[in-house]
Protein backbone atom coordinates (compact mmCIF):
# COMPACT_ATOMS: atom_id res chain seq x y z
CA UNK A 1 0.00 0.00 0.00
CA UNK A 2 0.79 3.12 -0.94
CA UNK A 3 2.61 5.96 1.81
CA UNK A 4 -0.08 8.46 0.81
CA UNK A 5 -2.68 6.49 2.34
CA UNK A 6 -1.00 6.34 5.92
CA UNK A 7 -2.82 8.74 8.39
CA UNK A 8 -0.31 10.90 10.30
CA UNK A 9 -0.87 12.93 13.71
CA UNK A 10 1.29 16.00 13.93
CA UNK A 11 1.53 18.54 16.98
CA UNK A 12 1.27 21.96 16.44
CA UNK A 13 3.90 24.10 18.15
CA UNK A 14 2.04 24.87 21.21
CA UNK A 15 0.75 20.74 21.89
CA UNK A 16 4.98 19.87 21.92
CA UNK A 17 5.04 19.51 25.97
CA UNK A 18 1.81 18.52 26.29
CA UNK A 19 0.29 15.42 27.87
CA UNK A 20 -1.95 12.38 27.46
CA UNK A 21 -4.00 13.48 30.01
CA UNK A 22 -5.11 16.95 27.80
CA UNK A 23 -6.35 14.35 25.02
CA UNK A 24 -9.63 13.29 27.57
CA UNK A 25 -11.16 15.86 26.32
CA UNK A 26 -10.89 15.19 23.06
CA UNK A 27 -13.83 14.15 20.66
CA UNK A 28 -12.97 12.80 17.37
CA UNK A 29 -15.59 12.58 14.33
CA UNK A 30 -15.48 11.52 11.26
CA UNK A 31 -13.92 13.21 8.40
CA UNK A 32 -17.30 15.85 7.03
CA UNK A 33 -17.01 19.46 6.83
CA UNK A 34 -17.83 19.68 10.49
CA UNK A 35 -17.01 22.66 13.05
CA UNK A 36 -17.37 22.72 16.77
CA UNK A 37 -17.20 26.10 17.81
CA UNK A 38 -16.42 25.10 21.59
CA UNK A 39 -12.65 25.13 21.30
CA UNK A 40 -12.17 21.49 21.91
CA UNK A 41 -13.20 19.86 18.13
CA UNK A 42 -13.01 20.87 14.34
CA UNK A 43 -12.88 19.43 11.50
CA UNK A 44 -12.26 21.21 7.94
CA UNK A 45 -13.11 18.28 5.14
CA UNK A 46 -9.34 16.31 5.49
CA UNK A 47 -8.02 17.04 9.06
CA UNK A 48 -9.06 16.85 12.63
CA UNK A 49 -8.22 18.67 15.45
CA UNK A 50 -8.51 18.13 19.27
CA UNK A 51 -8.42 19.55 22.49
CA UNK A 52 -4.53 19.20 22.72
CA UNK A 53 -4.26 21.00 19.33
CA UNK A 54 -3.16 17.75 18.00
CA UNK A 55 -4.14 17.54 14.06
CA UNK A 56 -4.76 14.17 12.26
CA UNK A 57 -4.73 14.68 8.69
CA UNK A 58 -7.44 12.66 6.70
CA UNK A 59 -6.28 11.29 3.41
CA UNK A 60 -9.04 11.46 0.68
CA UNK A 61 -10.40 7.97 0.56
CA UNK A 62 -10.41 5.37 -1.59
CA UNK A 63 -13.76 5.10 -4.09
CA UNK A 64 -16.62 2.88 -2.46
CA UNK A 65 -15.78 -1.00 -3.12
CA UNK A 66 -18.71 -3.35 -2.65
CA UNK A 67 -16.77 -5.79 0.05
CA UNK A 68 -17.11 -2.55 2.53
CA UNK A 69 -19.82 -0.91 1.40
CA UNK A 70 -22.93 -3.36 1.49
CA UNK A 71 -22.16 -4.84 5.35
CA UNK A 72 -22.13 -3.87 9.21
CA UNK A 73 -18.83 -4.04 10.55
CA UNK A 74 -18.03 -4.51 14.23
CA UNK A 75 -14.58 -3.90 15.73
CA UNK A 76 -14.05 -5.39 18.78
CA UNK A 77 -10.42 -4.06 20.59
CA UNK A 78 -9.29 -5.01 24.27
CA UNK A 79 -7.57 -2.56 25.64
CA UNK A 80 -4.89 -2.79 28.80
CA UNK A 81 -3.34 0.39 29.42
CA UNK A 82 -3.23 1.73 25.88
CA UNK A 83 -4.67 5.83 26.69
CA UNK A 84 -2.53 7.24 24.15
CA UNK A 85 -3.23 5.16 21.36
CA UNK A 86 -7.14 4.94 21.66
CA UNK A 87 -7.84 8.39 19.96
CA UNK A 88 -5.26 7.61 17.13
CA UNK A 89 -6.78 3.90 16.24
CA UNK A 90 -10.61 5.20 16.18
CA UNK A 91 -9.74 7.87 13.88
CA UNK A 92 -7.49 5.28 11.49
CA UNK A 93 -10.66 2.74 11.46
CA UNK A 94 -12.95 5.58 10.61
CA UNK A 95 -11.34 6.78 7.89
CA UNK A 96 -10.79 3.43 6.44
CA UNK A 97 -14.90 2.33 6.85
CA UNK A 98 -16.73 5.12 7.10
CA UNK A 99 -18.48 4.08 3.46
CA UNK A 100 -19.88 1.16 4.83
CA UNK A 101 -23.41 1.05 5.65
CA UNK A 102 -22.93 0.92 9.25
CA UNK A 103 -20.45 -0.11 11.46
CA UNK A 104 -19.28 0.02 15.14
CA UNK A 105 -15.96 0.05 17.65
CA UNK A 106 -16.10 -2.07 21.01
CA UNK A 107 -13.45 -1.08 23.24
CA UNK A 108 -12.68 -3.44 26.17
CA UNK A 109 -11.17 -2.08 29.32
CA UNK A 110 -9.42 -5.21 30.84
CA UNK A 111 -8.59 -3.28 34.15
CA UNK A 112 -6.85 -0.54 32.76
CA UNK A 113 -4.36 1.37 35.20
CA UNK A 114 -4.13 4.49 33.30
CA UNK A 115 -6.60 7.07 31.96
CA UNK A 116 -7.96 4.45 29.07
CA UNK A 117 -11.66 4.27 30.21
CA UNK A 118 -11.63 8.19 30.48
CA UNK A 119 -10.60 8.27 26.51
CA UNK A 120 -12.94 5.47 26.10
CA UNK A 121 -16.02 7.03 27.70
CA UNK A 122 -15.17 10.94 26.25
CA UNK A 123 -15.12 8.77 22.89
CA UNK A 124 -18.02 7.05 23.03
CA UNK A 125 -19.83 10.21 24.44
CA UNK A 126 -18.66 11.90 21.03
CA UNK A 127 -19.25 9.50 18.61
CA UNK A 128 -22.54 7.03 20.53
CA UNK A 129 -23.27 5.96 17.28
CA UNK A 130 -20.37 4.23 16.71
CA UNK A 131 -18.15 3.44 19.80
CA UNK A 132 -19.36 1.90 22.48
CA UNK A 133 -17.02 0.96 25.81
CA UNK A 134 -17.19 -2.27 28.45
CA UNK A 135 -14.84 -2.31 31.26
CA UNK A 136 -14.14 -4.91 33.62
CA UNK A 137 -13.87 -4.62 37.26
CA UNK A 138 -10.33 -6.05 37.03
CA UNK A 139 -8.10 -7.47 34.34
CA UNK A 140 -9.22 -11.14 33.62
CA UNK A 141 -7.25 -11.38 30.12
CA UNK A 142 -7.82 -10.87 26.47
CA UNK A 143 -9.71 -14.12 26.09
CA UNK A 144 -13.08 -13.06 28.42
CA UNK A 145 -12.29 -9.08 26.95
CA UNK A 146 -13.28 -10.95 23.20
CA UNK A 147 -15.86 -12.95 24.63
CA UNK A 148 -17.46 -9.83 26.17
CA UNK A 149 -17.37 -8.14 22.48
CA UNK A 150 -18.16 -10.62 20.21
CA UNK A 151 -21.27 -11.16 22.59
CA UNK A 152 -22.12 -7.25 22.11
CA UNK A 153 -20.76 -7.17 18.70
CA UNK A 154 -23.96 -6.64 16.23
CA UNK A 155 -22.68 -6.08 12.91
CA UNK A 156 -22.44 -8.84 10.39
CA UNK A 157 -18.60 -9.20 9.88
CA UNK A 158 -16.87 -8.66 13.11
CA UNK A 159 -12.81 -7.78 12.94
CA UNK A 160 -10.38 -8.00 16.45
CA UNK A 161 -7.16 -6.16 16.45
CA UNK A 162 -5.12 -4.93 19.24
CA UNK A 163 -5.12 -1.71 20.23
CA UNK A 164 -1.15 -0.58 20.39
CA UNK A 165 -1.29 0.72 17.02
CA UNK A 166 0.92 -2.48 15.84
CA UNK A 167 -2.17 -3.73 13.32
CA UNK A 168 -3.00 -1.38 10.52
CA UNK A 169 -6.45 -1.03 9.96
CA UNK A 170 -5.82 0.22 6.11
CA UNK A 171 -5.53 -3.85 5.87
CA UNK A 172 -9.33 -3.83 6.66
CA UNK A 173 -10.51 -4.47 2.72
CA UNK A 174 -8.32 -7.11 1.83
CA UNK A 175 -9.91 -9.13 5.13
CA UNK A 176 -12.84 -8.50 3.30
CA UNK A 177 -11.84 -9.76 -0.19
CA UNK A 178 -10.54 -12.78 1.05
CA UNK A 179 -13.80 -13.65 3.15
CA UNK A 180 -15.61 -13.05 0.01
CA UNK A 181 -13.82 -16.14 -1.13
CA UNK A 182 -16.04 -18.61 0.68
CA UNK A 183 -14.10 -18.31 3.97
CA UNK A 184 -15.16 -17.94 7.52
CA UNK A 185 -12.43 -16.58 9.39
CA UNK A 186 -9.41 -14.83 8.01
CA UNK A 187 -6.47 -14.35 10.36
CA UNK A 188 -3.60 -12.10 9.86
CA UNK A 189 -0.28 -13.46 9.59
CA UNK A 190 2.69 -10.61 10.88
CA UNK A 191 5.54 -12.14 8.54
CA UNK A 192 7.62 -9.74 9.41
CA UNK A 193 7.39 -8.45 13.16
CA UNK A 194 8.88 -6.08 15.17
CA UNK A 195 9.16 -7.54 18.08
CA UNK A 196 11.59 -8.68 20.38
CA UNK A 197 13.23 -12.37 19.64
CA UNK A 198 12.08 -14.24 22.87
CA UNK A 199 9.15 -13.20 21.52
CA UNK A 200 9.10 -14.66 17.71
CA UNK A 201 11.17 -17.52 18.23
CA UNK A 202 8.58 -19.33 20.91
CA UNK A 203 5.95 -18.21 18.65
CA UNK A 204 7.05 -19.91 15.79
CA UNK A 205 7.72 -23.01 17.30
CA UNK A 206 3.99 -22.92 18.68
CA UNK A 207 2.22 -22.54 15.77
CA UNK A 208 4.20 -25.07 14.11
CA UNK A 209 2.57 -27.17 16.80
CA UNK A 210 -0.49 -25.83 16.96
CA UNK A 211 -1.08 -26.15 13.13
CA UNK A 212 -0.16 -29.99 13.57
CA UNK A 213 -2.29 -30.84 16.70
CA UNK A 214 -4.68 -28.64 15.55
CA UNK A 215 -5.35 -29.47 12.28
CA UNK A 216 -5.25 -25.75 10.57
CA UNK A 217 -1.87 -24.79 9.24
CA UNK A 218 -1.50 -20.92 9.90
CA UNK A 219 1.55 -19.63 10.01
CA UNK A 220 0.40 -17.15 13.03
CA UNK A 221 -2.58 -18.24 14.85
CA UNK A 222 -1.74 -15.80 17.33
CA UNK A 223 -1.91 -12.96 15.52
CA UNK A 224 -4.50 -10.19 17.19
CA UNK A 225 -5.83 -8.73 13.70
CA UNK A 226 -8.87 -11.24 12.15
CA UNK A 227 -11.82 -10.86 10.30
CA UNK A 228 -14.63 -13.20 11.60
CA UNK A 229 -18.73 -13.81 10.04
CA UNK A 230 -20.56 -12.81 12.75
CA UNK A 231 -21.97 -16.92 13.43
CA UNK A 232 -18.22 -17.76 13.67
CA UNK A 233 -17.48 -15.16 16.53
CA UNK A 234 -20.95 -15.92 17.98
CA UNK A 235 -20.44 -19.24 18.38
CA UNK A 236 -17.00 -19.40 20.01
CA UNK A 237 -15.94 -19.92 23.47
CA UNK A 238 -13.55 -18.48 24.43
CA UNK A 239 -11.62 -18.97 27.97
CA UNK A 240 -8.32 -18.95 29.58
CA UNK A 241 -5.50 -18.01 27.27
CA UNK A 242 -7.68 -19.96 24.46
CA UNK A 243 -7.46 -16.57 21.88
CA UNK A 244 -3.85 -18.13 20.91
CA UNK A 245 -6.31 -21.10 19.47
CA UNK A 246 -8.84 -19.33 17.76
CA UNK A 247 -8.94 -21.14 14.79
CA UNK A 248 -8.47 -24.26 15.83
CA UNK A 249 -11.28 -23.86 17.81
CA UNK A 250 -13.61 -22.41 14.73
CA UNK A 251 -12.33 -25.60 13.24
CA UNK A 252 -13.47 -27.44 15.55
CA UNK A 253 -17.20 -26.65 14.48
CA UNK A 254 -16.78 -26.66 11.14
CA UNK A 255 -15.68 -23.46 9.85
CA UNK A 256 -12.55 -22.61 7.88
CA UNK A 257 -9.96 -20.78 8.08
CA UNK A 258 -7.04 -19.08 6.10
CA UNK A 259 -4.74 -16.33 6.31
CA UNK A 260 -3.07 -12.88 4.58
CA UNK A 261 -0.14 -11.24 5.39
CA UNK A 262 -0.02 -7.81 7.17
CA UNK A 263 1.71 -5.42 7.79
CA UNK A 264 3.14 -5.23 11.27
CA UNK A 265 4.28 -2.07 12.93
CA UNK A 266 6.53 -1.13 15.97
CA UNK A 267 5.00 -0.60 18.93
CA UNK A 268 4.53 3.57 19.63
CA UNK A 269 3.65 4.09 23.19
CA UNK A 270 3.43 1.39 26.50
CA UNK A 271 5.31 -1.62 27.35
CA UNK A 272 4.10 -5.49 25.59
CA UNK A 273 1.77 -7.23 28.48
CA UNK A 274 2.82 -10.78 27.75
CA UNK A 275 5.58 -12.74 29.46
CA UNK A 276 7.85 -15.61 29.15
CA UNK A 277 4.75 -17.11 31.02
CA UNK A 278 2.87 -17.87 28.57
CA UNK A 279 4.84 -19.77 26.76
CA UNK A 280 3.95 -22.91 29.28
CA UNK A 281 0.41 -22.18 29.43
CA UNK A 282 0.30 -22.52 25.87
CA UNK A 283 1.64 -25.92 25.81
CA UNK A 284 -1.18 -26.90 28.14
CA UNK A 285 -3.69 -24.80 25.43
CA UNK A 286 -2.47 -27.35 22.65
CA UNK A 287 -3.36 -30.44 24.52
CA UNK A 288 -6.44 -28.86 24.93
CA UNK A 289 -6.90 -27.89 21.51
CA UNK A 290 -5.87 -31.81 20.99
CA UNK A 291 -8.18 -33.47 23.71
CA UNK A 292 -11.39 -30.86 22.09
CA UNK A 293 -10.74 -32.00 18.81
CA UNK A 294 -10.71 -35.91 19.26
CA UNK A 295 -12.09 -36.72 22.28
CA UNK A 296 -14.89 -33.77 23.39
CA UNK A 297 -17.97 -36.30 22.58
CA UNK A 298 -16.25 -40.32 23.57
CA UNK A 299 -13.80 -38.91 26.70
CA UNK A 300 -14.14 -42.89 27.94
CA UNK A 301 -11.50 -43.75 24.97
CA UNK A 302 -9.12 -41.04 26.24
CA UNK A 303 -9.87 -42.40 29.73
CA UNK A 304 -9.56 -46.28 28.29
CA UNK A 305 -6.61 -45.31 26.53
CA UNK A 306 -5.12 -44.06 29.53
CA UNK A 307 -5.80 -47.29 31.79
CA UNK A 308 -4.64 -49.42 29.00
CA UNK A 309 -1.15 -47.92 29.41
CA UNK A 310 -1.05 -47.60 32.92
CA UNK A 311 -2.04 -51.76 33.32
CA UNK A 312 0.62 -52.11 31.20
CA UNK A 313 2.77 -50.44 32.86
CA UNK A 314 2.02 -51.88 36.13
CA UNK A 315 2.45 -55.43 34.91
CA UNK A 316 5.67 -54.49 33.60
CA UNK A 317 6.98 -53.52 36.53
CA UNK A 318 5.40 -56.37 38.59
CA UNK A 319 7.08 -58.70 36.10
CA UNK A 320 10.47 -56.94 36.56
CA UNK A 321 9.93 -57.48 40.55
CA UNK A 322 10.04 -61.55 39.78
CA UNK A 323 13.77 -61.23 38.55
CA UNK A 324 14.96 -58.47 40.61
CA UNK A 325 16.10 -60.85 43.55
CA UNK A 326 15.30 -59.34 47.44
CA UNK A 327 16.11 -56.34 48.34
CA UNK A 328 14.71 -52.58 48.03
CA UNK A 329 14.88 -52.78 44.23
CA UNK A 330 12.69 -55.72 44.27
CA UNK A 331 10.00 -54.03 46.75
CA UNK A 332 9.99 -50.46 44.71
CA UNK A 333 8.93 -52.26 41.82
CA UNK A 334 6.27 -54.12 43.54
CA UNK A 335 4.83 -50.98 44.80
CA UNK A 336 4.71 -49.49 41.62
CA UNK A 337 3.65 -51.93 40.00
CA UNK A 338 0.49 -52.75 42.60
CA UNK A 339 -0.45 -48.98 42.82
CA UNK A 340 -0.49 -48.83 38.51
CA UNK A 341 -2.83 -51.97 38.39
CA UNK A 342 -5.28 -50.50 41.16
CA UNK A 343 -5.38 -47.05 39.29
CA UNK A 344 -6.35 -48.51 35.90
CA UNK A 345 -9.99 -49.49 36.94
CA UNK A 346 -10.25 -46.11 38.43
CA UNK A 347 -9.30 -44.75 35.31
CA UNK A 348 -11.73 -46.39 33.21
CA UNK A 349 -14.54 -45.54 35.75
CA UNK A 350 -13.91 -42.21 35.66
CA UNK A 351 -14.21 -42.26 31.87
CA UNK A 352 -17.02 -44.17 32.15
CA UNK A 353 -18.59 -41.10 34.16
CA UNK A 354 -17.33 -38.54 31.86
CA UNK A 355 -19.35 -40.35 29.15
CA UNK A 356 -22.67 -40.43 31.18
CA UNK A 357 -22.14 -36.43 31.93
CA UNK A 358 -20.92 -35.99 28.17
CA UNK A 359 -24.12 -38.09 27.09
CA UNK A 360 -26.45 -36.16 29.35
CA UNK A 361 -25.44 -32.44 28.61
CA UNK A 362 -25.23 -33.68 24.29
CA UNK A 363 -28.67 -34.95 24.33
CA UNK A 364 -30.23 -31.30 25.69
CA UNK A 365 -27.72 -28.75 24.01
CA UNK A 366 -25.96 -30.42 20.84
CA UNK A 367 -26.07 -28.03 18.09
CA UNK A 368 -24.81 -29.80 14.74
CA UNK A 369 -22.94 -28.12 12.59
CA UNK A 370 -25.83 -27.83 9.65
CA UNK A 371 -24.90 -24.81 7.43
CA UNK A 372 -27.26 -25.46 4.08
CA UNK A 373 -30.56 -27.49 3.94
CA UNK A 374 -32.28 -28.17 0.74
CA UNK A 375 -35.83 -27.81 2.09
CA UNK A 376 -34.85 -24.31 2.99
CA UNK A 377 -34.31 -24.70 7.01
CA UNK A 378 -31.26 -23.87 8.54
CA UNK A 379 -31.38 -24.58 12.42
CA UNK A 380 -31.14 -21.09 14.52
CA UNK A 381 -27.67 -20.87 16.44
Amino acid sequence: MSPSNVISTEPTQSSTNQTSANKLSAKPLSASNNHHHNGETHSSGDTLVVADMTTIRLQPRRPLRLSIGNRTLSFVIPIKDEQDSILDLYAMIEQEVAEARDFEIIFIDDGSNDASWQVITELARANPHHVRGLRFRRNVGKAAALSAGFRSARGSVVFTLDGDLQDDPREIRRFLEKLDEGFDLVSGWKKVRHDPWHKVWPSRVFNRMISRLGGVPLHDHNCGFKCYKAEVAKSLAVYGDLHRMIPSLAALQGYRSTEIEVLHHPRRHGISKYGVGRILRGFFDMFTIYFLRHFSERPAHFCGGVGVIMLACGLFFLGGSAVAGEGMLRMTAVGIGAALLAAAPAIWTLGCIAELLNRSGLQRTRELPICEDTQGYVPSK
